[in-house]
């Protein structure tokens, strides 16, 4: 098992880079790597990666696989020996028996029933340094080179740069590397990227320049365990950067894909909710965690404002004449990859990947399993409360308290899909369906509201952006009658919170 944090270099920020590494005693060896795999696949498809590399002068095996949290993954490496400028090696799974990735490793490819293949090639050079930090031993390894990749049906080499600062624990506590990635990461402003080589490899060989959004998962708990304080505060946090992590990886190699900002913005706004609702259940959460998170996430949410909400706008507007409008671009608005790379933010990052995979022992001042879940129940039952006062005043609210209405409304969706696996399933989920239809009429609400005022920007260089204006406040009134309504019904809804703890 292998803890480490992998960072993108910009390429600006490279020789900055191994300047700072060459500080202190350094080791630089050539890698040189062929990755294998079924026809099929199976491996990439399992999350698996199989290769040999010739480190230096040696040939080395090497097995990885998915680990258990966000910063561990199963590895298992078998020296094979000196290299010869003839050898031409192929896998030898038996180098691997015994192991708990080598058995995984056995199991697909028995289940894929295909002979393994060669599949694309890495040529690295790294410079690696040891270094104590607070306790931990640490390897950097600074890998500069290429991935190399055959097109389908003989077509041209497909090459890829690979540019990379890796973090791994060697020896010691985990917040000793933690504490040492984000110096690193915000000194020479380095970003995480989710992606491994074996990954970029898949892609490069597929020819894959855009990978579908990562959505939220459902936290993972022990069965027959309930969690005490601190175990589900990482659990929820590992479940909330699970979905962050690879769609801010995407975004920050630059990718405008809107379904991936608007999943990142998903799960920034569940990861600061979880901040927020479980920060009593136990110490180790930074309240200055939670700038850099709102930085991110407004920056991301001005994007969307103006392309998907003035489209949308314009679809609400058909059939009525409405003349030609232009709303025009933000003065000098952060692009989403600038939001994503900011520093501040990766730091929080890799905090908050601490925490998550921080060992249990490690936590202190934590509530117990019982009075956890008493907590998270006066939570819900508060958050559900508030919402139905707010429901029946709805109509007297300003636009700004109907927006925290809206929020609030968010939070209970968000603590009540968190700690769903706890409570009663069949009710919990018919609790959120009669929350989605509010949350919905909200979201059109503050949609309408939010185009207002996009448009009432435009109207100072545009007349006809009155228009809109005119119509949008016509409509505003019947929508937040709508959303009053739905609101409403939230008080025939189960109240799931009351229910037996699951198992």
């Amino acid at each position: 098992m292998e803890t480490e944090f992998k960072f993108h270099i910009p390429t600006e920020r490279l020789a900055a880079v191994e300047v700072d590494l060459r500080q202190g005693a350094v080791q630089r060896t050539r890698m040189q790597a062929r990755y294998f795999d079924t026809p099929g696949g199976a491996l990439a498809a399992a999350g698996m990666a199989l290769r040999l590399r010739k480190e230096g002068r040696r040939w080395v095996q090497t097995v990885k696989a998915a680990g258990h949290g966000l910063l561990q993954r199963l590895e298992h490496n078998a020296d094979l020996g000196p290299a010869r400028a003839t050898d031409l090696l192929q896998p030898d799974l038996l180098r691997h028996q015994g192991t708990p990735v080598g058995e995984r490793l056995v199991q697909v490819l028995q289940a894929a029933g295909e002979d393994l293949v060669e599949t694309y090639a890495t040529d690295i050079w790294r410079l690696t340094r040891d270094m104590r930090h607070e306790g931990a031993r640490v390897e950097l390894a600074l890998d500069v080179g290429k991935i190399v990749a055959q097109a389908p049906a003989g077509g041209p080499m497909r090459v890829a740069p690979v540019c990379e600062l890796e973090l791994e624990l060697v020896q010691g506590p985990l917040a000793g590397l933690v504490a040492l990635s984000r110096d690193w990461a915000q000194r020479h402003g380095l970003w995480l990227g989710t992606v491994s080589k074996a990954e970029r490899g898949e892609r490069l060989m597929k020819g894959i320049v855009q990978v579908p959004a990562v959505k939220a998962e459902t936290p993972r708990f022990e069965k027959d365990s309930p969690p005490d304080g601190a175990a589900l505060q990482r659990r929820v946090i590992a479940a909330c950067l699970a979905q962050i992590l690879p769609n801010a990886s995407e975004i920050a190699e630059g990718s405008e894909d809107k379904e991936q900002i608007h999943q990142l913005r998903i799960g920034l706004r569940r990861l600061r909710t979880a901040l927020r609702e479980l920060a009593p259940l136990a110490g180790g959460l930074d309240p200055a965690w939670e700038a850099p998170l709102q930085r991110a996430f407004h920056a991301l949410g001005a994007q969307r404002d103006r392309t998907q909400v003035v489209a949308e706008s314009r679809r609400w507007m058909e059939g009525s004449d409405a003349p030609a409008m232009r709303v025009p671009e933000a003065k000098d608005a952060p692009t989403p990859a600038d939001a994503v790379r900011e520093p501040a933010f990766q730091g929080v990052l890799v905090a908050l990947a601490g925490r998550a995979a921080e060992d249990p022992a490690e936590g202190v001042g934590t509530l117990d399993a019982d009075a956890t879940l008493a907590h998270l129940r006066h939570r819900l039952r508060r958050l559900h409360r508030q919402s139905l006062r707010d429901a029946e005043r709805f109509d007297q609210l300003d636009d700004d308290q109907r927006h925290r209405t809206r929020k609030r409304l968010k939070r209970l969706r968000y603590l009540a899909e968190f700690v769903a696996p706890l409570l009663d399933a069949g009710r919990t989920a018919r609790y959120l369906d009669q929350l989605r239809p509010a949350q919905d009429a909200l979201g059109l609400f503050n949609d309408q509201v939010t185009a207002r005022r996009l448009y009432e920007e435009a109207a100072e260089q545009d007349a006809h952006a009155w228009f809109a204006i005119g119509w949008l406040a016509a409509q505003q009134p019947r929508t937040a009658k709508k959303a009053g309504k739905a609101l409403r019904r939230l008080a025939d809804a189960p109240k799931f919170w009351k229910g037996r703890r699951k198992g």
